[in-house]
């Protein structure tokens, strides 16, 4: 009896203490198997997020344009003639009559020039002062770009004791082009040193590639045709002169036609 209970005791301890042998798992199908959580320790991946803020731009310094420093003005400059001869005008022009003849290497002072680009210089000269083209000159001490301006305004030309100034009748424009008319003066002859001066003296500021261009032109008739393109930030203007061999009758003021 106590032997039995013993064996049967023992038996009972032995499969106690026996581990129990894992279960095998059932077969999951592969619906199911997408169901499943992921158990995997893998790393996980972040998505930046783009930032919503604008930057600031860098600011630019300003550029600075340059200016042209000014020349400074002389009252004179020393000058000589590089001509063989040049003919000292009583205007700023070629279509003026002529006041004195200088020869190669005269010694002469500058003294002044005209409003607008030209290449006409005024020169000392005794009582009357005459003006000679800059392009048979030479300059011994500056530019003569440094003189003061005296015409239109500074310098006088001799005024006609014959003569009263024409009147000018109309001034129209086609583009860039034009016409001046005034009243005829009819000039005697005789008052006249030779067949190449001309009754009219035309003065014009015109523009030309955006610069005010001063000229002088001469007409037989009363009328005359120039250009004068846009582009000028200085208003074109221009007047009518008659000449004759003691000197000038007007000016008539010429009413600028608009564009």
């Amino acid at each position: 009896m106590n032997r039995t209970l013993t064996f049967t005791c023992l038996i009972v301890l032995l499969t106690a203490c026996t581990p129990a042998s894992p279960s095998t798992p059932e077969p999951v199908s592969a619906a199911e198997e997408a169901t499943l959580p992921d158990t995997s320790t893998a790393i996980p991946t972040f998505t930046p997020i783009a930032s919503t803020e604008t930057p600031s731009p860098t600011p630019i310094p300003p550029t600075e344009t340059p200016t042209a420093t000014p020349l400074p003005i002389v009252e004179s400059l020393k000058a000589k003639v590089t001509a063989d001869k040049i003919v000292c005008r009583y205007g700023p022009g070629a279509n003026y009559l002529y006041l004195i003849a200088f020869n190669n290497a005269t010694p002469i002072r500058l003294i002044g020039r005209t409003e607008g680009t030209s290449d006409w210089i005024l020169v000392e000269n005794g009582q009357q002062d005459c003006w000679v083209n800059s392009q048979f000159i030479e300059s011994q001490e500056g530019d003569p770009k440094t003189l003061p301006i005296v015409y239109p305004n500074g310098f006088k030309i001799p005024v006609s004791p014959y003569y009263g100034p024409t009147t000018v009748l109309s001034a129209t424009r086609e583009g860039d082009e034009v016409t001046v008319t005034w009243m005829e003066i009819i000039v005697s002859p005789g008052k006249y040193e030779n067949d190449a001066m001309f009754p009219y003296i035309i003065e014009v500021w015109y523009c030309k590639d955006g610069e005010i261009i001063f000229d002088t032109l001469g007409s037989r008739f009363p009328f005359i045709t120039f250009t004068d393109e846009s582009g000028c930030t200085q208003p074109s203007h221009g007047r009518v002169y008659i000449q004759e061999k003691h000197g000038y009758a007007g000016p008539a003021e010429i009413p600028w036609p608009g564009r």
